[in-house]
């Protein structure tokens, strides 16, 4: 995939960055360069990697599955600004 002055005027358009004229040759080959990095990494073979979520393998801290009898809603309750019986009370966000 080749990017030319064209596709940056454009791409900059939709992201509301302004770039002089003179400046967009310049970055069509920058971003050329990065396009085939990208082409380049599509190449390695990853076949039998397991994913990752860090460069550090870490477990999650596990606790007990206990069931309790839940909060009380007084207790839960008693910081909201409004509530209505036991429930909290947002204000609409969508019409």
């Amino acid at each position: 995939m080749t990017i030319d002055a064209a596709t940056v005027r454009k791409v900059a358009r939709l992201a509301r960055i302004a770039q002089p004229e003179e400046a967009l040759e310049g970055l069509a080959r920058e971003l050329n360069g990065i396009m085939t990095w990208i082409e380049q990494l599509s190449e390695v073979d990853t076949n039998g990697v397991e994913p990752m979520t860090s460069a550090v393998r870490m477990l999650a801290p596990m606790r007990d599955d206990v069931v309790t009898e839940g909060g009380d809603p007084e207790v839960v309750l008693s910081n909201s600004p409004k509530r209505a019986g036991n429930f909290f009370v947002v204000p609409k966000v969508v019409e």
